[in-house]
């Protein structure tokens, strides 16, 4: 799995002109899957992301997770985060899952982050056509992926 984590004042997701989901000060997350992920991936990516320390203490130091926050998620699924773009210049997306393979794991992912974060998340829809609208805090822009985590 592959992860774009950003760090939002404010974000939304609005598919056919109409909001499906909004956040407030919290995380909006695109989400990668291929093949190869697991339920191990989404358990400790899951985990990895609701105790990432980006958000400012008192002090003015990334300190504080958005769970300690008490913030919101957003999550989108993106496919285009496994694109391969070696040869060419329209990029592959031959790692990407099929939607047999990705949706059941996008359904567990959601599951899982609602019960690490002890909160229920907000969603895109997934294969939708959707306008994604951020307010990114910092910038703070992390990228993860669950094959690079030792």
């Amino acid at each position: 799995m592959r992860t774009v984590i950003q760090r939002a004042s404010e974000a939304s997701v609005s598919i056919h002109g109409r909001i499906k989901s909004s956040i407030r000060k919290g995380l909006l997350i695109l989400l990668g899957i291929e093949d190869t992920d697991t339920e191990e991936d989404i358990i400790w990516l899951s985990r990895k992301i609701v105790n990432l320390r980006i958000f400012d203490d008192d002090q003015g130091v990334m300190n504080l997770s958005v769970k300690d926050i008490d913030g919101d998620i957003l999550l989108i699924s993106q496919f285009t985060l496994h694109a391969l773009t070696k040869k060419g210049n329209r990029p592959s997306y031959m790692r990407a899952s099929k939607p047999g393979i990705a949706i059941p794991l996008y359904e567990k992912m959601i599951i899982q982050l609602n019960l690490d974060l002890n909160n229920e998340i907000q969603t895109g829809e997934f294969g939708a056509d959707m306008k994604v609208s951020l307010v990114n805090d910092g910038p703070v822009t992390i990228f993860i992926d669950t094959k690079n985590k030792e």
